[in-house]
């Protein structure tokens, strides 16, 4: 499995490489003309995508790259075992139905806030949880997405409840 993603990153960067390189000179019709895609971008990457398997998770200006978990054993996985979740990353859960949430931090070690979202991308709740705690946590609404980032960093950059996303999915990702 490991020379499989380290061959889908590298697919990545080349992929990312070529959309701006297509942008840059102009050539041909495809996302990287797309003007939503652009808008969407963090600045200093406006004819870029995500690599396949991540997404970037928008809140004005500020922006998350997390790794999807879209499968059932990623979701399940999430961020168990890792020893710190640098800022400005995370991990973003994606659902196959709406509906309430519980997650618990078994064999997590790093404190995170789960940022629990809508069909829409709009927050609907923020909870903090600690590390190794297996209480479980639940979104207190129905949730189609949950994002996962460093505990503390949402309110650092301002992000509360009621806050909308702008997510862009790498390549190879299709939700809803």
């Amino acid at each position: 499995m490991r020379s499989v993603d380290g061959w889908n990153r590298w697919l990545g960067v080349g992929l990312v490489t070529l959309a701006a390189a297509c942008r840059a000179g102009g050539g041909g019709a495809g996302e990287a003309d797309d003007p939503g895609l652009e808008a969407a971008a963090p600045r200093g990457r406006e004819a870029a995508k995500p690599t396949p398997g991540s997404a970037w998770v928008i809140f004005g200006n500020d922006t998350v790259l997390a790794e999807v978990a879209s499968l059932p054993d990623q979701r399940q996985r999430g961020l168990m075992g890792r020893d710190s979740v640098p800022d400005g990353t995370g991990m973003l859960f994606v659902f196959p139905t709406t509906e309430e949430r519980s997650f618990w931090m078994k064999d997590t070690y790093v404190a995170l806030d789960v940022a629990f979202l809508d069909e829409t991308y709009a927050i609907i709740a923020i909870k903090q949880m600690e590390p190794l705690d297996e209480t479980l946590t639940g979104s207190d609404a129905p949730t189609a997405f949950a994002l996962e980032v460093r505990k503390g960093w949402l309110s650092e950059h301002g992000i509360e409840v009621g806050a909308k996303a702008n997510v862009v999915f790498g390549p190879g990702m299709a939700v809803r």
